[in-house]
């Protein structure tokens, strides 16, 4: 399941299909209200639904950045791919100019500089340099 490809490409590819091939549709569609103990109604819209699954995702990219494999640099290239395939849809298509694609594109960026952070860090405690006296 944890391949090279870029995870979060689902959820940017989720948006583009819910923006252009469903024009109706609007992020602010309430999917649920949930009744809680405290006599709250908790309202669930599309927006907030589609942050949560894109989190789910960012979520299991920093696992996949913890490993250290031939394939981990091809990873954080085509995470950074992504990253700028999706903040160049913001500024030259109007559809993406909103604030549900300005988070998607927060999480993003947070991956690439997760993704090298991790590494970097997984990589200085597997090579150990003896200091010298």
């Amino acid at each position: 399941m944890l391949t090279p490809v870029p995870l979060l490409i689902v959820p940017l590819a989720i948006y583009n299909i819910i923006t252009f091939l469903m024009p109706g549709i609007s992020w602010s569609t309430v999917l649920t209200t949930i009744s809680m103990l405290s006599g709250a109604e908790w309202t669930i819209s599309m927006a907030e639904a589609f942050i949560a699954l894109s989190l789910f995702f960012l979520f299991f990219e920093i696992l996949k950045a913890t490993r250290i494999t031939h394939r981990s640099i091809v990873d954080h290239m085509l995470s950074m791919l992504v990253f700028v395939i999706g903040i160049t849809e913001f500024l030259l298509v109007r559809q993406a100019g909103n604030s549900v694609f300005a988070i998607l594109l927060c999480i993003m960026l947070l991956d690439v500089i997760a993704g090298f952070s991790v590494s970097v860090r997984v990589a200085q405690r597997d090579f150990s340099v003896e200091p010298r006296e």
